[in-house]
């Protein structure tokens, strides 16, 4: 009970003391374009719901790292990111491809859409309590802006592709279950959190990223989709190679042979 009331007497101080505007900022333009998906999506307009919610991943992506460059994180900025992140990852693309493959499909069509939702809350609900318990370097389970950016990628993919308006794809079904499992799931993806921008780098990285610039301004749609999708795929892959290390017994040094 006590230590109870010193923590809550901790988060009413810190909060006494204000808040950090810059990366709160951040994480509203996140919500704001997770917001303004929703309605595009009421409106029927799939292809502008689809690129706001890229844009909420891309300033969700910065609210973060702007918080840790400038030394502004705060247990305030954390919460109202994961309810921010609720909105525009879990909620926005869950009725998002609903409206636009799923309906026809009927129960299984809401209820893969609903799925998506909760398991993209509870998702976020866990990382929050295990923000300073698990490795750094590694995210468990999918992390909801990538599942988000999937379904978003796709529907650009089909535009580009000449189609328009509503879509039924099984694909389409059963990629949703199997989205809302990955990000429950106990798979490993990496983080990106060691990716430190403002620092020196060999020469190649940069060549690297011009690269990559020029192939995503050349074919946005099909190169943002590959990405996502190589993203959601590569955590089962790094979950066995893990798994795998794990397993594999370690070499004798040579003072243990002779013992």
């Amino acid at each position: 009970m006590r230590r109870e009331k010193k923590e809550r007497r901790k988060k009413i101080n810190s909060m006494r003391k204000g808040i950090y505007i810059l990366p709160n900022l951040f994480t509203t333009g996140s919500l704001f374009c997770g917001f303004f998906a929703l309605l595009r999506t009421l409106q029927e307009d799939f292809f502008s719901a689809a690129i706001f919610i890229l844009a909420s991943g891309l300033l969700d992506g910065m609210d973060g790292k702007i918080a840790r460059y400038t030394n502004t994180t705060s247990r305030f900025g954390v919460e109202y990111d994961s309810l921010a992140d609720v909105i525009a990852f879990s909620v926005a693309p869950g009725i998002l491809v609903f409206a636009w493959a799923l309906e026809p499909f009927g129960r299984l069509g809401w209820l893969a859409a609903f799925l998506f939702v909760v398991c993209g809350a509870l998702r976020l609900a866990r990382f929050n309590i295990q923000i300073n318990t698990v490795e750094s370097r590694f995210f468990s389970g999918l992390p909801t802006p990538a599942a988000a950016c999937l379904v978003a990628t796709a529907i650009l993919v089909y535009y580009k592709m000449g189609d328009t308006g509503v879509s039924q794809h099984l694909t389409i079904l059963l990629t949703t279950y199997v989205l809302a499992f990955l990000m429950v799931s106990t798979v490993k993806y990496y983080g990106f959190k060691d990716v430190e921008l403002f620092r020196r780098k060999p020469f190649r990285w940069l060549v690297i990223a011009i690269l990559l610039i020029i192939v995503i301004a050349y074919e946005p749609e099909y190169t943002l989709f590959g990405l996502s999708l190589l993203y959601v795929i590569s955590g089962p892959i790094l979950t066995f190679v893990l798994l795998r290390r794990r397993r594999t017994p370690k070499p004798l040094m040579p003072e243990q042979k002779a013992a």
